[in-house]
């Protein structure tokens, strides 16, 4: 039973991290580039191949209803294949945590599952197992809402939603599963604090954020231990309400089958006037790039993260970002990639990325290098940087990124929870509803010049912060030539 648990929380946990990447996209793609010195002896295609076809995607349109106590449904039919996902978007998150309770939507997401009024969380594991589906709920500590998302077969649907219901309404936060919940989480925050990318992202974040609550990548210790069954339910019963939150399914379903359903299973679900959610803007909160060394004494690694703030997710610039992105540092095949460890052996991976919500995200690139030739893995991601700044990039790069992206987007059309992370974005957002019709050709449409365009302005050589996890008296000297580097321990203590 053990196992058979463990595989349902593992693929949760998995389809989680799909769903909160979905604004990421780390689909990304690279040819040559005359640009590049020191990319010999690596061999590419000549492009990707796309038929023209697959730039025409004609998405079934969602379909809307409201329940009379103000819960928003959202249904898109897949016939594809005979399986349901759903998620309840509760317009509540990190971003109404308390000041002094920093962490409350994250803990009150992750203990919702944990047992309810009808239900031990034994019980709820055990039946999701034998239906063969997947109940979670998450909540970030910047994010804007709090999700509890199911999936299963269609023929389960009425046995899952009764299972999800009742998380979703009933959470008990039963004593016993809170103290344990905090004392795995306490362990875990500790052995973080050993993880070099753990380390680089705190350091990072609070260098581009500075006072905004997205300078937090992890819960403070202290509210942790201070938090009670109380409190959970108070933020529950608070922000858990139908007309605070939107119910989207995707799958093999109909609204004229499943509103009635859905109608049992939340129409006495009583509304309440939940706070409205106060988005702070995210600014540059540096005037010059930062150089943050974080001292781990032997280590035989250095992990490096350079960038700076990005943009809100519906930034126009947000497709010529994409294609830049692909082109620079994701994927296998990306400039980063070919550069710092096809060509010069440096690392494993380096890669590079964008995200956005409804405050300004980031850019950032990163990889782990062997501690010696951390001087090079700088020098190479700086050179890397001023390239897609300062040379055009040529027509088979352009074009191999733009097919790769185009190509990854139709794959995804093919999953159920994609399908999903999609429409919750496109209504949390207010996109246009043929945003996804039009995806594709908005990837088409970029141009060299736009890729240019955007490098010059998000990868910012003036503003870019730089951390590097590694022994400090073996790569300090690597880093000065790029600034004042400041020194921290792993508790994030500042060292003299």
């Amino acid at each position: 039973m053990f196992m058979k648990m463990t595989r349902n929380r593992l693929f949760a946990a998995s389809l989680a991290l799909a769903v909160s990447a979905s604004a990421f996209v780390p689909t990304y793609a690279r040819q040559q580039n005359p640009a590049d010195e020191g990319l010999k002896g690596v061999v590419l295609k000549n492009r990707a191949p796309v038929n023209k076809e697959v730039l025409k995607v004609k998405l079934p349109k969602a379909q809307e209803a409201t329940l009379k106590n103000g819960l928003r449904v959202v249904l898109l039919e897949s016939k594809r294949v005979p399986t349901f996902s759903m998620q309840l978007v509760v317009m509540s998150g990190g971003l109404s945590d308390p000041a002094d309770h920093k962490g409350l939507a994250q803990f009150t997401a992750a203990l919702m599952r944990e047992g309810t009024q009808k239900r031990t969380s034994r019980e709820i594991a055990e039946q999701l197992d034998t239906l063969g589906a997947s109940l979670f709920a998450s909540s970030n500590l910047s994010g804007f809402t709090s999700n509890v998302t199911a999936s299963g077969l269609v023929e389960n649907f009425d046995s899952v939603l009764d299972i999800f219901a009742d998380v979703v309404r009933a959470p008990a936060f039963p004593k016993g599963e809170v103290e344990k919940y905090k004392t795995r989480t306490l362990a875990q925050l500790q052995l973080q604090r050993g993880n070099p990318q753990f380390l680089a992202a705190e350091r990072f974040n609070r260098a581009v954020y500075g006072e905004h609550p997205a300078s937090l990548v992890a819960p403070p210790a202290e509210t942790l231990r201070k938090t009670t069954s109380e409190d959970l339910a108070r933020f529950h019963s608070t922000h858990y309400v139908p007309n605070n939150a939107m119910l989207a399914v995707v799958g093999d379903v109909t609204l004229k089958e499943i509103l009635p359903k859905l109608e049992r299973a939340f129409g006495d679900w009583k509304a309440g006037a939940a706070p409205k959610t106060v988005i702070p803007p995210a600014t540059a909160q540096y005037k010059a790039s930062g150089i943050y060394l974080i001292d781990r004494p032997g280590s035989v690694q250095t992990f490096l993260q350079l960038g700076n703030i990005g943009i809100e997710r519906t930034d126009p610039d947000y497709f010529a970002l994409l294609v830049m992105n692909r082109i620079l540092g994701g994927g296998g095949t990306a400039r980063l990639q070919r550069n710092l460890r096809e060509d010069k052996s440096y690392t494993y991976g380096a890669s590079s990325g964008f995200g956005g919500a409804k405050f300004r995200g980031v850019f950032a690139a990163n990889s782990s290098v062997r501690t010696e030739v951390t001087e090079g893995a700088m020098r190479e991601f700086i050179n890397e940087f001023k390239a897609i700044r300062d040379v055009r990039v040529p027509a088979s790069d352009l074009d191999n990124a733009k097919n790769g992206l185009v190509g990854s987007f139709a794959l995804s059309l093919e999953q159920p929870q994609l399908l999903l992370a999609n429409i919750v974005t496109q209504k949390l957002y207010d996109l246009p509803a043929d945003y996804w019709d039009t995806y594709t050709q908005k990837i088409a449409a970029i141009t060299a010049d736009d890729v240019q365009r955007v490098a010059r302005k998000y990868v910012d050589l003036d503003r870019i912060q730089i951390v590097a996890v590694g022994d400090a008296s073996k790569v300090r000297a690597a880093l000065a030539p790029y600034g004042t580097v400041e020194v921290f321990d792993a508790n994030g203590k500042p060292v003299q």
